[in-house]
Order: C-alpha cells, then sequence, then structure tokens
C-alpha cells in the first residue's frame, strides 16, 4: 500500500492530511502554526502518522503547501494553496465550479473546472476585513473566545451594519456599537454579514457557479456559514474536512506523484 500526504501551513493553524493509494484519508492532523514554522510542520506530520498508525518511511510523497510551503522540509515538493484548495474541493464535493477559501489572513475565490484545475482566481486586497483576522479583532474586542463567535451570532434579532473595512478599526467600532448599548449577538452578526458581503463581491469576480464550496479554517464558524449562504443565496458545500480542504489538495497531488511514477516504471519494464 503506497502513502502519499500534504502539510498545509497557514497563518494561524498548520493542517496535514495522509492519503492511502486509493485516495482515502488515512489520517489527518492540526495544530496553531506558532512562531517556529518548520517546527509546526514536522510536528503537524508526526501526528498525523500517529493517527494514521504509519512510520514516517512509509510515505512515499510530501507536498507542501499554505504560505510556509518552502518550509516544509521533508517534503518532496511545493504546490500553490490555491491549486490544493480547488483540486480537494472537487474531490469531496465534485461537483464543485466555485471556491471560497477563508483563512486566517487572506479570503480566496476560486473558479475550477470539473477536475479541480484552476480556471480563475482573485483575492482580497491587503486589507483583512474579509478574512478571519477580521472576527479575531471582533473576539478581542468583545472578549469572547474564536469558538464562541459563532453561536453567539446567531442568537442576534436585529444585526447593527459595520461600516469599516479596515481590520485596524474594527475593535474601536465593535467597541463604539457596544457603547451605544447594541447587544453582543447583534455586533457579532454584523461583522459576519459584512464579511459575507465582501466575499459576495470578490467571488463576483471569478463568476459564482450553482455548486460553491466553502474551505479553510473559518468553515467552523457555523454563523460565518450561514451569512455566505443568506447573501449567496444558495446552500454551500461544507464537511467536517472542509478546514483540510488545502492539506487534501496537497495529497491527492502528492499521490499523482506516486502513481505516476509507478506507471512510467509499468511502462518503461513492458518496454524493456
Amino acid at each position: 500500500m503506497a502513502y502519499a500526504a500534504g502539510v498545509d501551513v497557514g497563518s494561524t493553524q498548520t493542517k496535514a492530511v495522509i492519503l492511502d493509494e486509493s485516495g482515502e484519508i488515512a489520517g489527518k492532523a492540526l495544530i496553531d502554526t506558532g512562531a517556529n514554522v518548520i517546527a509546526a510542520a514536522e510536528n503537524v506530520f508526526a501526528r498525523a502518522l500517529d493517527d494514521a498508525a504509519l512510520r514516517d518511511v512509509e510515505v512515499e510523497y510530501v507536498i507542501g503547501t499554505g504560505y510556509g510551503r518552502y518550509r516544509v522540509t521533508f517534503g518532496n515538493a511545493q504546490v500553490t494553496e490555491i491549486s490544493c484548495h480547488g483540486r480537494g474541493a472537487v474531490h469531496m464535493f465534485p461537483g464543485t465550479r466555485t471556491v471560497i477559501d477563508m483563512g486566517g489572513q487572506d479570503t480566496k475565490a476560486i473558479s475550477v473546472d470539473e477536475a479541480g484545475n484552476i480556471v480563475d482566481f482573485c483575492m482580497n486586497d491587503k486589507c483583512a476585513a474579509g478574512t478571519g483576522r477580521f472576527l479575531g479583532a471582533a473576539a478581542s474586542a468583545l472578549e469572547l473566545p474564536l469558538d464562541a463567535l459563532g453561536p453567539t451570532a446567531l442568537e442576534s434579532k436585529r444585526p447593527v451594519r459595520i461600516s469599516t473595512t479596515c481590520t485596524v478599526f474594527a475593535e474601536s467600532e465593535v467597541l463604539s456599537w457596544l457603547g451605544k448599548g447594541k447587544k453582543i449577538e447583534d455586533i457579532l452578526w454584523g461583522v459576519h454579514k459584512s464579511i459575507a458581503i465582501r466575499s459576495a463581491a470578490l467571488l463576483r469576480r471569478v463568476g459564482i457557479d450553482e455548486q460553491v464550496t466553502f474551505t479553510g479554517g473559518v468553515t467552523l464558524n457555523t454563523a460565518m456559514i450561514k451569512a455566505l449562504e443568506e447573501k449567496l443565496e444558495r446552500t454551500l458545500n461544507v464537511s467536517e474536512e472542509s478546514h483540510f480542504m488545502g492539506a487534501l489538495g496537497a495529497a491527492l497531488f502528492a499521490l499523482d506523484e506516486i502513481l505516476s511514477s509507478r506507471s512510467l516504471a509499468k511502462s518503461q519494464e513492458a518496454s524493456s
């Protein structure tokens, strides 16, 4: 049995996925990236190996992706996170033609074909107002843990309108609404709706197909899913594995390399 792996080193968290040769997930892991990117890649891979009950020598090919992909020092190659999210999304949801990847530092809108190849893409500008970082600023201002943002926002009855387009000023606006007596849940739902508006504008630049797949760390936020679905007027493809989509795509590219090498070896053997 051959095994391939993908390691996605993100700005906030690092993920690893190990696939067997049939394309099934054998093991996976997720940790906070922290300051030492090389160590994060090594540690998450070790945890994924433990989850799969494998030794590192049993994994034939490893591809790094994410902003720290060149820090996956044990990897065989690197592939951009845009390509990996596109490939992973189509593998998990074959009808996918549009992908919205929302992480800690940026948001990407991606158009893909039926094989998961990139047709077009665009990213948010330098400001992080449409990303997980914007949610982090709101959480900090309201002194809430990140995992409480979604459930709290969904309790909203009268959301406020968040007007700032800059993460730097997000905390000030949130505190301003709080000072005016607005409820925390209404402020948070306003934040989520603001991000959804910016994300929809980004998606329109690449074209919004019927099947849109949501990937990245923010997929764990239930309110963000609802806000996007309301703005886009369709149900998003989301699964428990959506957080691992980049690592999954990288592992699929790694598996391609293994199978391609095997096919080439057989062809050479037959011709000799």
